[in-house]
């Protein structure tokens, strides 16, 4: 891949809310350091800062915090940064931010390019709900997107969802791969682990991570697990926090599971956990291009995933780096399960999956389209 030719000019900025712990924290952070690494000078612009992950933002960024309650909030002051700022392209991550990020690109009525981030499959999250609640959603993708001098989707999948909730012409619509693959991940993966279960190996550990929430359904994987259990020992861990931690207890304790299956919460550092697991399930609902998933698989650790939209049937390729199952199947993702356990795959062929996911070549990427030299 041709390096993207840098005016000693360009400045981008990256414009987000920071209000938790979840992946797009993350790949902000990975997305501006690989931006940076490439001599382009990178601001990340924030309605909100709170979030472990800032501690992570390397050293060159810029860190600029807008002081917002909300999201929406911030458009006062993201105006006024960016007619004092003059910068070559913002670029906004998650809807909310990147409807702020429309409006005041045309207020402060600079040149600056405006490019929008979309990192989830809207029409599958919005599966069941009413048509007045996906027509209030709809409505000002489909107003303000198409404002925009290009729209990045992180799978194909989202960008087919795209083009047809927001009506966008395909040219303006790039797909890139999350940077999710970083030099320091491999690092921290080798961390030490006080844990009991990893260091009396006694039995394999199945990994899930995410949000404890509907979206990544782990009450499926929690049953599923119940069921390879009872063929043979095993033991379940899943990395993150949400609302949906006492109902997913209490669900181990009604399947007698309780003393195999571990809710550390959200942890720091889950690749040292991660790169340990015998196995790492994805049993997601929706998702737009799933980062654990492409870690778990960068560090060799084998993957089961569901064939939802949109992410896992592209990396996993069709089912060729490991086994894609329906959404909700106990019994399907149990037999994926169990058979993986008795034959992983080679860990250099499940890391070669994953090489465009890689913080360099995604940045790479990233900056082609926010300089406009992929016209």
């Amino acid at each position: 891949m041709t390096e993207p030719t840098m005016n000693h000019n360009a400045r981008v900025a990256i414009f987000a809310s920071f209000s938790g712990q979840g992946g797009v924290e993350r790949m902000i952070v990975n997305l501006a350091g690989g931006l940076a690494a490439l001599g382009c000078p990178v601001d990340v612009v924030l309605a909100r800062a709170k979030s472990p992950h800032l501690d992570s933002l390397p050293p060159g960024v810029r860190l600029i915090r807008l002081g917002s309650l909300h999201t929406m909030s911030s458009l006062p002051a993201l105006v006024h940064y960016l007619r004092r700022e003059h910068l070559t392209a913002l670029l906004a991550a998650k809807d909310r931010a990147n409807q702020v990020a429309i409006v005041a690109g045309r207020l402060a009525r600079t040149s600056t390019r405006i490019v929008l981030r979309m990192g989830t499959t809207i029409s599958a999250a919005l599966n069941g709900k009413s048509p007045l609640r996906k027509a209030v959603w709809y409505a000002p993708l489909r107003v303000l997107y198409p404002m925009a001098d290009a729209v990045v989707a992180v799978s194909e999948g989202v960008a087919a969802d795209m083009t047809q909730i927001a009506r966008l012409p395909p040219r303006k619509i790039h797909v890139i791969p999350n940077p999710v693959v970083t030099p320091k991940m491999f690092h921290l993966a080798q961390e030490p682990i006080e844990h009991p279960w990893f260091v009396d190996h006694s039995a394999p550990i199945i990994m899930g991570m995410g949000r404890l929430t509907r979206q990544k359904d782990f009450p499926t994987l929690i049953r599923a697990f119940a069921v390879v259990r009872s063929q043979s020992s095993c033991r379940l861990m899943i990395l993150g926090e949400g609302q949906d931690r006492s109902k997913l207890k209490r669900l181990t304790e009604v399947l007698g599971i309780q003393d195999d299956v571990d809710f550390p919460g959200f942890v720091a550092n889950p690749y040292r956990f991660l790169s340990r697991a015998k196995l790492f399930v994805l049993s997601s609902v929706w998702e737009g291009s799933p980062n654990a998933l492409s870690e778990a698989m960068a560090l060799g650790v084998p993957v089961v995933a569901t064939d939802c939209p949109s992410g896992p049937r592209e990396i996993l390729q069709g089912g060729l780096y490991g086994p894609l199952v329906p959404m909700g199947d106990v019994d399907a993702l149990a037999e994926a399960m169990r058979a993986t356990l008795a034959n992983p795959p080679d860990k250099v062929f499940l890391k070669l999956a994953v090489t465009d996911y890689t913080a360099e070549i995604s940045s790479r990427r990233y900056l082609e389209v926010l300089l406009g030299k992929n016209a």
